[in-house]
């Protein structure tokens, strides 16, 4: 080791001096699945709900596994009645005997170690979508109860654990004809914050995984209370995907555009369709993952989609219409619905949640296939292109036209000597992070909500009744509706993709308010409201869900009065609960139906609905895109049968209308 100059010396004696009782042995190393115990969030994204239903992910994603390799058919989800979940499947098993370099059991390995699996060498999995290694031992980490069986080579194999620590050698229970792996596992209470799961998020997800796998079964029971039980089999694959997500909208042609292609070792599948609305669904898997955030094959597609329909597009509109308008990217994603599915030896995804694929390679591969398949299909089809094309050239006219709307409001903006609306009453706060934004139904419940609130950090937007549906209405029509330009305006973040030409486009930095609260009455009319917005936030302001900025306010529905008793009951179950505290017979009871928030003085709002410390908030999140996108696209779009036979289907559902 070489001696340190006097200047080293100095240095080391200082920070010597400023770290005292800070020495070698406050370094700990955290061994084995111990890492994954205490800090759980780096491994599984959350110990919410949400990391509560990716250990249900992890365990199927091997059965999967399974089936991309050739091996398995059938996957089984349970829930059981004491909340534990079972997976099994028909798969090969996980090898039972003695790992030739551990020294231990390989069930015991795979579920002990980190980084332990199939996925590493060259003879397990081809693809897979745990490529970690970490998944299946995270959720053994996990787990106050983990229990595995493997039928394999005609033998019945049994192991338990117990957060993650063997109990006991694995065992031989028999002989038996089955093949596979089933796991069953009890989430630790010690580690999450929710312990119940949701039987529609996980058959979304195994809806998803039936899908992409043609010739996989998967099921989905629960034991707990309706016994409900869904199974998937899908033999069109990403074709019916579409064909699913596309049910409730006009499609422009009647079958899916379906491509399946490998280049150089890269298997590519894509689907799509065009329909007549104004939104893009687009739904991109690596290995079965869904990248959520996309990633270098979304791009590698958006690419070829935006060059192949230009190509044709000068070929079909003529040199004097091409030239009205550029035709973007963004054009040619109106009303795309698609789907992308790739398969990778070694994909890299950014994090262990797999948001997001960063292969680099990938890009090119996916652009130069998808590009020369669009192109033959275009040629190969002409009424169809035409029908792409035509749609392409509307959405480039509204978009121009959307343009020069963003610029005159700008103008506008500026000659009436400031960036923010009139009936904003905008919090003294500059600081994104301490504001909050109301967004109000009617003046009256606004002028309320103005003199209840705290002026430091609570701004206030009152919206003039219904604003325009966006699911039938393009940009152009958007940005000249009057509640949405101020609502965009007091946000601060701007609508739609970015335009480099004016500056247009939705941005998150420039967020105003940490915090945009939808704040309306408890009627019919106030949850219209509600889904008008949420409507509008879904399809133009998304990143305002994904960073969970967005919320719903929840007035109270009764204020109850007995003598100097004063209530108020947020949902019918809580009135009971208040009556039958106070007496529901009592003399001199008073109880209130709220239907309006107007109907509230500006205290009872504050205290009820507004103040920190005593309102109830509800987050707006989107655990199914697919489903959320099926959900606005039939209550909100132009066909009417999705809607009418929802209403006929869910009506016996209604209790009281006007809750």
């Amino acid at each position: 080791m070489l001696a340190p100059n006097k200047g080293q010396k100095h240095m080391a004696e200082q920070i010597d001096d400023g770290q005292k009782g800070y020495g070698a042995s406050d370094i700990k190393v955290l061994e084995g699945l111990e890492a994954v115990r205490k800090r759980p969030a780096m491994y599984i994204g959350s110990t919410d709900g949400r990391g509560l239903h990716h250990l249900v992910y992890e365990v199927v994603d091997n059965s999967v596994d399974e089936a991309l390799a050739g091996y398995c058919t059938r996957v089984d989800v349970v829930l059981t009645k004491d909340n534990s979940i079972r997976v099994i499947d028909n798969g090969r098993g996980i090898p039972t005997d003695i790992h030739p370099t551990q020294g231990i059991g390989t069930v015991e390995l795979v579920m002990t170690v980190l980084h332990a699996g199939g996925k590493f060498g060259e003879g397990g999995y081809k693809v897979s979508a745990g490529l970690h290694g970490v998944g299946v031992s995270c959720v053994n980490a996990l787990s106050s109860l983990l229990q595995v069986t493997v039928y394999r080579d005609g033998k019945e194999f049994y192991q338990t654990f117990h957060r993650g620590v063997p109990q006991g050698p694995g065992v031989f229970r028999g002989e038996t004809d089955k093949q596979g792996t089933t796991i069953e596992f009890l989430p630790d209470s010690e580690i999450f914050t929710e312990s119940v799961y949701n039987f529609d998020t996980l058959s979304a997800r195994l809806r998803e995984l039936a899908f992409l796998n043609k010739g996989l079964t998967v099921t989905i029971r629960d034991e707990r209370e309706d016994e409900r039980y869904h199974e998937f089999f899908f033999p069109g694959g990403i074709s019916a995907f579409v064909e699913y997500m596309d049910a409730n909208k006009k499609p422009l042609f009647e079958k899916p555009v379906h491509f399946e292609r490998e280049t150089q070792g890269l298997p590519l599948e894509i689907a799509f369709r065009y329909n007549d609305g104004y939104t893009e669904s687009m739904f991109s898997f690596v290995n079965n993952v869904n990248t959520v955030d996309g990633g270098t094959h979304v791009v590698g597609f958006k690419s070829a989609l935006t060059r192949a329909i230009n190509n044709k597009a000068k070929e079909l509109l003529g040199k004097a219409k091409k030239n009205d308008v550029e035709l973007t990217g963004e054009d040619m994603r109106e009303g795309l619905v698609a789907v992308i599915s790739v398969k990778l030896h070694e994909p890299q995804f950014e994090g262990q949640t797999k948001h997001k694929l960063g292969n680099g390679e990938v890009k090119g591969i996916v652009e130069t296939a998808a590009f020369e398949l669009l192109t033959t299909f275009l040629e190969e089809n002409p009424a169809v292109a035409r029908k792409i094309v035509d749609k392409v050239y509307n959405a480039a006219v509204a978009r121009e036209a959307a343009r020069k709307a963003r610029q005159l409001a700008r103008r506008k903006s500026v000659l009436e000597g400031g960036g923010l609306p009139g009936k904003l009453a905008d919090c003294s706060s500059r600081k994104p992070e301490e504001c909050e934004l109301y967004l109000v139904e009617g003046d009256s419940a606004g002028g309320s909500a103005k003199q209840g609130r705290d002026r430091n950090f609570q701004a206030i937007l009152p919206l003039k009744g219904k604003i325009l549906n966006v699911e039938k209405a393009r940009m152009d029509k958007i940005l000249a509706n009057e509640e949405i330009s101020t609502m965009a305006q007091a946000i601060g973040c701007g609508l739609g993709e970015s335009d480099p030409e004016d500056g247009g486009g939705f941005r998150f930095e420039k967020l105003r308010y940490h915090k945009i609260i939808i704040m309306t009455d408890a009627d019919v009319d106030g949850s219209h409201i509600q889904t008008l917005l949420l409507t509008f936030f879904c399809r133009y302001m998304r990143p305002l869900i994904d960073n969970g900025v967005l919320y719903l306010a929840q007035p109270p529905l009764y204020k109850i009065k007995a003598g100097k008793i004063e209530k108020y009951a947020f949902s019918e179950e809580e009135k009971e609960a208040i009556l039958a505290e106070v007496g529901a017979d009592r003399k001199g009871l008073y109880m209130q139906r709220y239907k309006g928030l107007g109907e509230m003085n500006p205290e009872q709002l504050a205290v009820t609905t507004m103040n920190p410390a005593t309102r109830i908030l509800k987050k707006v999140t989107m655990e199914d895109a697919v489903e959320a996108d099926l959900i606005f696209t039939m209550l909100m779009g132009d066909e009417v049968e999705p809607r009418r036979k929802f209403i006929e289907e869910n009506a016996h559902l209604v209790g009281e209308l006007d809750v």
